[in-house]
């Protein structure tokens, strides 16, 4: 791969991943409910789900999605009960929040296996985004060269950029955090959370 296709392939890659998605909201959530240290088994799982999702596109299951309109539905509706689930997670969260503080009660901290397989399972339950990787990997790759090595590449810039705009948004949430993490703020951002998920859920069953 040239410097100019991987140039171009960064600064594209780099404004996909910066669209906030669910993933994204699941990141700042988790820096504000448990830290952003604690939180880095989540970024990991994210990013994980990425590189699977790119692999698995690079080896034509982008194609065989677009082949298979009940196996692409079958997907779908995974992905988006998952969704739902989290949206359900969310608004428990928000009910313990609004709870009078008990001095007994030790807040829970979800294990690293726990919040890896949850980031993980967001990003690797939607189907679009292997759709997606598929139209947009052949659009950097070229045939003269090999196709392993920029397939390599391709999927360790993501990488790397991805972890980097995970921490962007789990870093920024700090700067909010003395607020959404006091009482109201707290019960709040997990309920618009809640909504955003529950209503992410909706319309990945809705679209066709």
């Amino acid at each position: 791969m040239s410097l100019e296709t991987w140039l171009l392939f960064s600064s594209a890659a780099l404004i996909v991943i910066l669209i906030p998605g669910p993933l994204s909201l699941l990141m700042v959530s988790n820096s504000l409910n448990y830290g952003l240290r604690r939180s880095l088994p989540a970024f990991l799982g994210g990013v994980s789900a990425s590189i699977c999702l790119l692999s698995a596109s690079a080896l034509g299951l982008g194609a065989l999605l677009l082949a298979s309109e009940k196996l692409f539905s079958a997907l779908k509706i995974i992905g988006a009960l998952y969704l739902f689930y989290l949206a359900w997670q969310s608004w428990l969260e928000s009910r313990r929040a609004a709870r009078p503080a008990n001095a007994e009660e030790q807040p829970v901290n979800p294990s690293f296996r726990a919040m890896f397989w949850k980031a993980f399972g967001l990003g690797a339950s939607n189907p679009k985004d292997i759709l997606f990787f598929a139209a947009f990997l052949p659009q950097f790759l070229s045939a003269e060269r090999p196709l392993l090595a920029q397939l390599l590449i391709m999927i360790a810039t993501w990488a790397v950029l991805d972890l980097g705009c995970k921490l962007f948004y789990g870093l920024s949430a700090q700067g909010a955090a003395r607020y959404l993490r006091s009482g109201k703020g707290h019960v709040w951002f997990n309920r618009t959370s809640a909504a955003l998920f529950g209503g992410a859920g909706a319309a990945s069953l809705l679209s066709r």
